[in-house]
């Protein structure tokens, strides 16, 4: 089991100890109130003995309730975070991917997002002090195949990967980052479904 899968486990291990801390304290407050409410009812007119009973009876309707919110909402909690955290897992797996493969998919980012037009793909300095020696050559190629020409900036931008494209100064923002949070509800989506249906 990986560090990620004992993390997931652990996230939703608490998230399901808290929900039963939290459902076993409602039943007992309500047992609790239930029991008062008997005790006291038995002391009193038959009268007030059955107003104790449907007091009792939406009390513990109540209780029911919050409870089912109160579980609802910390499985909730627990969900996000766990997506979160997966989420998380996966875009520093992609900013750790080995040079070979990070350029392949930033060749397939290029290849969605390249104009038919002239423009300048920029890079960090860290893309740039790693970039393979062919990889100029196949961005040329990517934007010729869209009828555009792109030259790489030798000006290193303050970014955490990925690229930007500058067509006429306007800025196509292809950072992992950016990729990243556009994709997060689909993403967050995709990994709800995988992890819990």
């Amino acid at each position: 089991m990986s560090g990620l899968d004992k993390m997931k486990a652990r996230i939703l291990e608490e998230a399901q100890n808290t929900a039963r801390e939290i459902i076993d304290k409602a039943k007992t407050d309500a047992d609790t109130a239930v029991q008062a409410a008997r005790e006291s009812a038995e002391a009193e007119a038959v009268k007030i003995l059955e107003r104790a009973r449907r007091d009792a009876a939406d009390y513990g309707m109540r209780v029911d309730s919050s409870m089912d919110m109160q579980r609802k909402q910390a499985v909730l909690a627990a969900k996000q975070e766990v997506i979160g955290g997966v989420l998380e897992a996966a875009y520093d797996a992609v900013m750790n991917l080995d040079d070979a493969k990070y350029f392949e998919m930033l060749e397939k980012l290029l290849e969605k997002h390249a104009l038919p037009e002239a423009g300048v793909i920029c890079f960090s300095a860290k893309d740039l002090g790693r970039m393979p020696a062919g990889f100029p050559d196949k961005i040329k190629n990517i934007a010729a195949s869209k009828g555009g020409s792109l030259t790489v900036s030798e000006k290193p931008e303050k970014m955490d990967g990925g690229f930007l494209l500058v067509y006429g100064g306007i800025e196509e923002n292809c950072t992992i980052s950016a990729v990243f949070a556009s994709k997060r509800e689909e993403l967050s989506d995709k990994v709800n479904r995988m992890l819990f249906g």
